[in-house]
């Protein structure tokens, strides 16, 4: 499938270093950057980005036990994770599936979240920072060169 559009990241002027500063920001906001790479991997399988899951896991390796980046597809039932992960992981993923639910980020999601987390480290784990999923999945893959 080709793409419709180029990733706007790289046409629009300025999009690729704000979303830049927003990822160097995410990392000053109180949430350890080992939860951030597995909110980030979450979203990632969760919006379907190849490219993204297959880089994150390359990139993760080095700091990450293996069980625990196969377990984050399954972390609801997966023993390898603490309530502050697990929190962080159920507030991205409901906010990353906001058009699925009616009611995409319940009270006791946000409340599991603000439990461990601040304000601003809510709002940062919430975020899904892949300026690369702006273009269609076929044309990520393709550009892997796989």
């Amino acid at each position: 499938m080709p793409a419709r559009m180029k990733n706007p990241a790289m046409i629009i002027p300025g999009a690729m270093e704000a979303l830049q500063n927003l990822a160097k920001a995410s990392e000053q906001g109180g949430v350890p950057k080992k939860t951030l790479e597995l909110v980030h991997l979450r979203a990632s399988q969760s919006n379907g980005c190849s490219v993204c899951v297959d880089m994150g896991l390359r990139f993760k390796k080095a700091d990450e036990t293996i069980e625990r980046l196969f377990a984050v597809a399954a972390w609801k039932d997966a023993p390898y994770f603490t309530d502050a992960e697990r929190a962080a992981l159920a507030l991205s993923q409901a906010v990353t599936r906001l058009s699925d639910l009616s009611d995409p980020v319940p009270d006791e999601i946000w409340k599991g979240a603000a439990r461990h987390y601040d304000e601003s480290a809510c709002v940062i784990s919430s975020l899904d920072r892949h300026d690369e999923c702006l273009e269609s999945p076929q044309r990520r893959y393709q550009a892997t060169g796989r």
